[in-house]
């Protein structure tokens, strides 16, 4: 009976360490994605406001 406490303790700790590292990973993740596609929003804006501006000097 003692063995199995003392055994299982490390198993949790290193779970729970795992799962830390799962968590952040998949917050890390999730952050550059949103990143990456806050940038292609931002990248396209600029592409599109360019033409549009063009478009309004042409006519003005």
């Amino acid at each position: 009976m003692d063995k199995k406490p003392a055994s299982s303790a490390p198993a949790s700790a290193k779970s729970s360490a795992e799962a830390r590292q799962d968590r952040l990973k998949a917050a890390l993740k999730e952050n550059m994605g949103r990143r990456k596609a806050q940038a292609r929003a931002r990248k396209s804006a600029q592409t599109g406001d360019n033409s549009g501006k063009s478009e309004q000097s042409d006519h003005g």
